[in-house]
């Protein structure tokens, strides 16, 4: 993801800012998560999804003109933020939802050993890692369903939708 950062296209001054955005929106973004409805995502992959969108943004709105010294420099976070709300965590997090919304509702048949099930081992003693329906159900709380059987929920396709597009509104961060 490193050279797409690099990219000259993204800080050229031949392209408005609207286009910079549209192509970040519809060819980088899609790029980078790929596949990411199965990600089980830690606190610290967050965060560097976090930098590597904001690093792009920068790139895409270039530096500014400091009013006082009259020096360049980069922005703020705060700055990026007001030009372009941050998506990708709220991208992947719907993505996810949607996903296990799929798989929900696949049966127990097809999906052997979703759910965490492990095959011939344990988990380790220490800290286990997150898994993926840990994430969902962390990602549930969030939105306050916490309580509910989401395998359960995602029987009903309707309000389901609605669940994931309360996820997608919602602001991480």
């Amino acid at each position: 993801m490193l050279a797409i950062i690099r990219c000259r296209i993204l800080s050229s001054s031949l392209l408005s800012k609207n286009v910079k955005i549209k192509i970040y929106r519809n060819i980088i973004l899609p790029v980078g998560l790929y596949g990411c409805a199965t990600w089980s995502l830690s606190l610290r992959e967050e965060l560097r999804l976090r930098e590597f969108e904001k690093r792009v943004l920068r790139r895409v709105f270039g530096p500014k003109r400091d009013e006082v010294t009259g020096e360049w420099r980069k922005l703020h976070n705060e700055e990026v933020n007001v030009l372009y709300s941050p998506k990708i965590l709220r991208v992947i997090k719907s993505r996810s939802m949607r996903w296990a919304g799929h798989v929900a509702r696949m049966g127990e048949r097809r999906v052997q050993g979703f759910g965490g099930e492990t095959w011939g081992r344990e988990r380790p003693l220490e800290r286990p890692r997150l898994r993926w329906d840990d994430n969902i159900t962390m990602d549930l709380q969030e939105v306050g369903c916490g309580a509910m059987d989401w395998i359960e929920l995602a029987q009903d396709r309707d309000r389901w939708r609605a669940l994931v597009g309360t996820v997608m509104n919602l602001w991480f961060a």
